[in-house]
């Protein structure tokens, strides 16, 4: 196992779902953590909790991943002793809607391309010249199943995550003679505010999602987050797919009756 005692682990979307379970997962191993969100106050109470709870140094700062020029100044303006970013957690993502394509908004459309895609981007591009000149550091996107199949409605938001399992692959290649690792991390359905985003706020319909069945949750998917990141410096786990034990693919869920 490769400690990430001391490391720098900067996260995005922090403050919540699988990017929440991450912060808690690296802390718990010594990590020093960088949390980026739009909701600054739940991170910052996220941080303090954190940095008294493992005692580890946290640092938690807003960040809209959508606007290139707030992330270019974010990181060229981290003090010194946060610039060497050792793991990036690129997190942040979001669905609007499951719309068909001739029936979508577009704005909605712009939103999820614009975060999944163009800010995953922004992020990785400004964290990456770093880990290579330093030879050394991992990026870590946490995709979709999305990202290899469709689902009636899925349309775009697949998209954005197909274009996230292909932007992993080319990484690699750009990378290749360097130690600097890339990972993708696809899971099915989780328990989160992913569904409650998708329909802005109508939790009734957000929790059919997860009805009747068991699906993950957060901490699943930080556990094989935190694996891939602990790997021997030698080995990349370049992508994995984590299914719930009664999910068989991005449109097939076993559901109970209701009682």
């Amino acid at each position: 196992m490769n400690s990430v005692k001391g490391k720098i682990v900067c996260i995005t979307g922090a403050s919540s779902g699988i990017g929440a379970a991450c912060t808690e997962e690296f802390a718990r191993n010594g990590a020093s953590l960088l949390l980026l969100a739009r909701r600054q106050e739940r991170i910052e109470a996220t941080a303090k909790s954190l940095a008294n709870k493992y005692q580890v140094r946290a640092l938690a700062l807003a960040l809209d991943v959508q606007k290139q020029p707030e992330v270019e100044r974010l990181f060229d303006s981290l003090p010194a002793e946060w610039k060497k970013i050792d793991i990036l957690v690129n997190n942040a993502g979001l669905s609007r809607g499951l719309d068909k394509l001739h029936e979508a908004k577009i704005g909605d459309w712009e939103e999820m391309i614009d975060t999944n895609i163009k800010g995953l981007l922004y992020v990785t591009r400004a964290v990456l010249p770093l880990m290579v000149e330093r030879n050394e550091g991992h990026v870590i996107h946490i995709g979709s199943i999305a990202g290899r199949q469709t689902y009636p409605g899925g349309n775009v938001y697949c998209a954005t995550k197909h274009a996230v399992l292909g932007l992993t692959h080319a990484m690699k290649m750009d990378l290749l003679g360097t130690n600097v690792r890339v990972s993708s991390v696809d899971p099915g359905l989780v328990e989160t505010e992913f569904s409650s985003v998708r329909y802005r706020g109508n939790e009734e319909q957000a929790a059919k999602a997860y009805a009747n069945t068991t699906v993950l949750q957060p901490a699943d998917v930080a556990e094989i987050v935190l694996f891939c990141a602990t790997r021997p410096p030698h080995v990349n786990i370049l992508e994995t797919v984590v299914l719930a034990t009664k999910q068989a693919s991005a449109s097939m869920v076993h559901r109970t009756a209701p009682a």
